[in-house]
């Protein structure tokens, strides 16, 4: 679904976010991105959504070579991926109905189909009773609960998610993760950056590891183990 061949990312001025970054994340599977701050995981995500391109190497998504891809087929390309961000990035003049159904009004989707699609991604997470509510007056973990049921109600086959649990309790993060646990089940591929290791160490996936740009674990991260 993902790999990424010696792939590096040097940002005007010179500043190198990856360094020669070679790894595989087959379709169906489900791993964490980890590292400290500017490690290079936010980049690795962009690359992923073709928000930025690579210096250097290959990136392929969905057996699509994004470094050769055309702007004009980006946003087919981001259609078929889900993106779940820290600050939910929702729309507050507008309801949780409408926020969800956003992605797939942009895409052209019957209002009929809308309705359906929209009423099934809330009820997946636990929130078709406040459909008519303004995302404002929902809890920081029904707000993210929003976020996640607008990356999913287009079914893309990849969902990516970029520090989804940064601002919650150890409990509601706990609810997240089962969330996109879910989705993996019925064949989702999920790929999550998170500084919580605690939490990650627990639900025993594979791991990326990345320090200062380069790939430094590969594989489940075992109880009391420190990342670079």
């Amino acid at each position: 679904m993902i790999r990424f061949e010696h792939v590096s990312k040097r940002y005007d001025g010179g500043q190198d976010a990856l360094t020669d970054l070679s790894f595989e994340l087959p379709e169906g599977d489900f791993a964490f991105l980890t590292g400290h701050s500017g490690a290079g995981k936010s980049t690795l995500l962009k690359l992923v959504m073709l928000m930025e391109r690579p210096t250097r190497g290959q990136v392929i998504v969905n057996h699509q070579n994004l470094t050769q891809m055309r702007s004009g087929q980006i946003p087919y390309l981001r259609r078929h991926i889900g993106v779940v961000f820290q600050n939910h990035q929702l729309l507050f003049d507008r309801t949780v109905y409408d926020n969800v159904a956003l992605p797939l009004i942009i895409s052209g989707f019957q209002p009929r189909d809308v309705g359906r699609r929209v009423r099934a991604a809330l009820d997946k997470v636990g929130l078709l009773d406040k459909e008519k509510k303004n995302p404002i007056a929902l809890s920081g973990g029904e707000q993210q609960r929003v976020g996640i049921a607008r990356a999913v109600v287009n079914k893309p086959p990849l969902l990516l998610a970029d520090e989804p649990t940064g601002n919650l309790d150890p409990e509601l993060s706990e609810e997240i993760m089962g969330l996109f646990q879910q989705f993996n089940d019925v064949g989702v591929t999920v790929l999550i950056a998170s500084h919580d290791i605690a939490l990650i160490t627990r639900l025993q996936r594979r791991v990326f590891g990345l320090a200062k740009g380069r790939l430094v674990h590969d594989g489940v991260l075992r109880r009391q183990a420190h990342m670079a």
